[in-house]
């Protein structure tokens, strides 16, 4: 069996490894990219809104609303949903994530990722460049919709609180959101327009772009299960069908699947996911859609994809592995076909991803504390396409000794004990 020998192993090729790959090699570490697939970005990263969330400065944090939890709790809400089958295995994390949804920690969380938002937007564009890939970023921003007068106070509220961050925003009328979006039929009390974040027309293609780069600078692929790495004399290996792969230093990217890899080495992270669901569908006539819009009220999205209009979901509590339950897919498929021109699906199929959670939702970056050479960069909640390029330079920048673009602290692992 051939071996290959490298400075570092990065484990997952989704866009949080692919961005830490890239910025290692930047730094002169050799690098191998390890992922089961023989393409990058297959996974998460292919399912998502395609925003690069550049404006988001607060995190997706439970509500302490009593009459939204209430709708959570009987499976009324358009926005989540939960498998009660599967109550058990994600309450008590559950139960974590409220605790940590609190008004004083969801500030604290919002103010450690912060630096990290606001770097995201210029990574991507330094690597797209670099990528020689323009057209996978479009700068339009995005909409979000409203349909009560309640639910639009409630947005021009952040927005308020999202200005002091130096976030820029618009509300818009009817007849606004006409101007921008002529396609679009429905009752609205009004909607924010984030001009700010950039727009990807196809995020799995943008993953593959970059590793087609991190390949292009020298970079190295392997196929290989990461279930199969294993500390040796010096660093760590992993077999692939034909090769083995052997480093000093390993980075574990490898998003919801991550657990497969610090479990068995004794760390205990409350690492859970909310999973998705996307269809594409090709739009009707010559109608077209200008930028992502998310129905808030009726907890979807669409989004104008190279490949048709996509439509996302919102959450769904379940076990990561468990067979998928496209119900909220279903239930949003009239909505949106009476908010936009839809035609018929493009895909055989609905799409089903996880995103990887921490209670927090803060991600995990940084050495691990028991064993040498070991480093995480995991559990991006809703961020993962935007924050991998700018996560994986401040990871880099923790391996190669330099000074942090951003305080490293709020992201170790040591915070769960």
């Amino acid at each position: 069996m051939a071996e290959l020998r490298a400075d570092v192993l990065v484990l997952g090729a989704g866009m949080v490894g692919v961005g830490a790959a890239l910025h290692l090699q930047k730094r002169g570490r050799d690098v191998v990219l390890v992922d089961r697939h023989e393409l990058a970005g297959q996974e998460t990263s292919f399912g998502n809104g395609g925003i690069i969330e550049c404006a988001s400065v607060f995190p997706y944090m439970f509500p302490r609303d009593l009459g939204q939890i209430l709708q959570y709790a009987i499976n009324r809400s358009p926005q989540v949903r939960y498998q009660f089958s599967d109550l058990p295995t994600f309450l008590p994390w559950l139960v974590r994530y409220f605790l940590a949804s609190s008004p004083a920690r969801a500030l604290h969380s919002a103010m450690a990722e912060l630096p990290l938002i606001r770097r995201s937007l210029v990574e991507h564009e330094t690597l797209i460049a670099e990528a020689e890939v323009p057209e996978l970023l479009r700068r339009t921003g995005w909409i979000k919709l409203f349909r009560s007068d309640a639910t639009l106070a409630n947005a021009a509220r952040d927005l308020d609180r999202a200005k002091q961050y130096g976030v820029a925003g618009e509300i818009l009328d009817s007849k606004a959101i006409a101007a921008r979006e002529p396609n679009l039929t429905g009752d609205f009390a009004g909607a924010v327009y984030w001009p700010a974040p950039g727009f990807v027309p196809d995020p799995g293609g943008l993953a593959k772009a970059y590793a087609a780069l991190f390949k292009r600078k020298g970079g190295r692929f392997l196929v290989g299960d990461a279930r199969k790495l294993e500390q040796v004399t010096g660093g760590w290996r992993i077999a692939g069908p034909d090769t083995t792969a052997v480093a000093r230093e390993v980075v574990v990217a490898l998003g919801p699947w991550s657990d497969l890899v610090f479990a068995p080495l004794g760390y205990s992270i409350p690492l859970s996911v909310k999973r998705g669901y996307h269809l594409h569908l090709a739009p009707r006539g010559n109608a077209a859609l200008n930028h992502p819009v998310l129905d808030s009220d009726h907890g979807y999205l669409l989004a104008p994809m190279n490949r048709g209009i996509r439509l996302t979901t919102g959450v769904e509590f379940a076990r990561r592995d468990a067979p998928p339950t496209p119900i909220q897919l279903q239930r949003a498929l009239p909505r949106a076909h009476a908010l936009f021109p839809l035609g018929d699906p493009v895909d055989a199929k609905p799409w089903m991803g996880a995103r990887p959670c921490l209670p927090d939702m803060l991600p995990v970056i940084g050495k691990a504390p028991r064993h040498a050479g070991l480093w995480f960069d995991f559990g991006h909640q809703h961020h993962g396409l935007t924050l991998g390029p700018a996560t994986g330079r401040l990871l880099a920048e923790m391996m190669t000794g330099e000074t942090p673009f951003a305080d490293p602290g709020p992201f170790a692992v040591e915070r769960f004990g």
